[in-house]
């Protein structure tokens, strides 16, 4: 029987030589923790569809940042539950906000830990949508402008990226002015750019309270069939200002963070997102597959399609497998 002279095989073989030949690789450096903050005191609230996801109140929270830092995580990303919600979303850019709290007390504990924060209104609206309403339509433009204070808001407490994951048409720009009018020119912005209108969101629905009390979001978050839209989206961010792009959810879009990637000039960061972390936890737990071997498999998906960055449930739990 013929053989060729290069046997692929022959450097499968040990461990090794698997690492010798390896193409990606996933750090802890490119892993972000998302967490959930509330009000309160000695909060600690399991979310039961994202087993080991919790909703802090800042003393708690506290203890879990102390936890990501030992771990060398570089960065959290922090959403907030208001202690009462309205049409406006008031407590979105209160200075007594939730995320206001926890940015100053993570800064003042941990100054060298990345805070970056998610700049919506889901959370704190009372019909759950991510804009003010007109009716029973979000209206883009009056939006804006409670973006770009809360935006601000978190900023002046310390944060170091503003996250706005709202798909309004010119967010970016209008938190970009508002941030530079400010004197706070070094503050970053990643922008939710590619942010697809996905089943894939139930589980953080109930971890951030977030659920709309009408319709859905199909009329601002993008068509998960489009993916020249996603380029445009992202063309747009970056022209109004935005110093890194994301894409979400990650796993049915590795071809966008693969276009986005390949196409523009920025850091991509993509969103290992609820329902995909709760997926592998729930298979898991019925003994259906090996939880930590497909946790590593996924990450690793989600570099070798190109993310710079990925934000991730599974932070802690990667960190605890790379420095093993």
């Amino acid at each position: 029987m013929y053989f060729p002279v290069y046997r692929p095989r022959r450097f499968r073989r040990t461990e090794n030589l698997r690492r010798m030949v390896r193409e990606t690789s996933l750090r802890v450096d490119q892993l972000v923790y998302p967490l959930f903050v509330m009000p309160g005191k000695g909060v600690k609230n399991p979310v039961p569809s994202m087993p080991g996801v919790h909703q802090f109140s800042v003393d708690t929270l506290l203890k879990e940042v102390k936890s990501a830092a030992g771990l060398n995580i570089p960065a959290v990303l922090l959403f907030g539950l208001p202690s009462a919600k309205d049409e406006w979303g008031s407590e979105a850019h209160a200075e007594s906000g939730a995320v206001q709290q926890a940015t100053r007390a993570i800064k003042d504990r941990y100054p060298d830990l990345v805070v970056i924060t998610d700049v919506c209104l889901c959370e704190y609206t009372s019909h759950g949508h991510c804009g003010l309403l007109k009716g029973k339509e979000v209206d883009n433009d009056a939006t804006l402008e409670v973006l770009a204070k809360t935006a601000l808001s978190h900023a002046q407490s310390g944060a170091d990226l503003v996250a706005p994951s709202d798909m309004m048409d010119g967010r970016v720009g209008a938190i970009r002015e508002a941030l530079d009018e400010s004197g706070l020119d070094q503050v970053g912005i990643l922008a939710y750019s590619a942010k697809y209108c996905s089943g894939f969101y139930g589980p953080f629905r109930d971890a951030a309270d977030s659920a709309p009390q009408f319709g859905d979001r199909r009329a601002y978050q993008m068509d998960m069939a489009n993916s020249e839209e996603a380029m445009r989206e992202v063309a747009l961010d970056i022209e109004e200002g935005a110093d890194m792009v994301m894409v979400k959810p990650a796993l049915p879009y590795l071809d966008i963070i693969r276009r986005v990637k390949d196409e523009f000039d920025r850091p991509v960061a993509a969103y290992n997102v609820s329902g995909e972390y709760a997926m592998i936890k729930a298979a898991a737990a019925n003994g259906w597959l090996d939880e930590q071997r497909v946790m590593m498999e996924t990450l690793i998906a989600i570099r070798r399609a190109g993310a710079d960055l990925i934000l991730t449930y599974f932070a802690k739990d990667a960190a605890k497998v790379l420095r093993a």
